[in-house]
């Protein structure tokens, strides 16, 4: 059987113990976009922190999708008004409606190239007209191995995320990074 959660699940518990406040700051300022107490999606949402958190502190309406009913459950506690789906990001029903913004932060890299272009079709496909989406991965193509799952991670790099915003009908408008030294892309519907 495959594991749908690509070995978070397995360490869900220390993945939530060690994630720090490290881009939130990049997400309140990319925030400052949408609509005054619009509706975002946390894409792989994890626990919560510091992502949908930050959000919802900032007056937005946020839902969350995680694929870890640990991480889930978690994200449930921090957020108990949220929306939230143990689902994973390319299969999920994205609640069956759309948003004003979308945030996949620490998701996309982690899975194969041809999931990746899945996931930014159907994050296209549920964003309202205008809508913006921010995702993080490397500025520029590379291959790794992630240290918690070990399990390959890839970036397509600036390059690569610019053919696939494009062909799901969204443009690449701007780059981030966080004190972490992390990567940002922002895109528009």
């Amino acid at each position: 059987m495959t594991d749908v959660t690509r070995g978070w699940e397995a360490i869900a518990g220390q993945f939530a113990t060690i994630r720090s406040d490290i881009g939130a700051d990049v997400v309140r300022r990319w925030a400052a976009d949408l609509p005054p107490g619009g509706s975002v999606v946390d894409i792989g949402c994890g626990s919560g922190r510091p992502v949908a958190l930050a959000l919802a502190g900032a007056g937005f309406a946020v839902s969350g999708i995680d694929p870890s009913p640990t991480l889930l459950a978690a994200f449930r506690r921090a957020l108990p008004h949220a929306p939230a789906a143990c689902e994973t990001a390319e299969a999920s029903g994205y609640f069956g409606r759309r948003f004003d913004g979308a945030v996949a932060i620490g998701l996309l890299f982690l899975l194969p190239p041809a999931t990746q272009a899945v996931v930014i079709g159907r994050v296209a496909q549920v964003l309202q007209p205008g809508g913006r989406f921010l995702f993080s991965a490397p500025s520029v193509a590379c291959r790794w191995t992630d240290t918690l799952t070990g399990r390959e991670s890839q970036s397509l790099g600036e390059a690569g995320y610019r053919v696939l915003l494009q062909k799901a009908g969204l443009r690449l408008v701007e780059g981030y990074e966080d004190s972490g030294g992390n990567h940002y892309f922002a895109a528009v519907g």
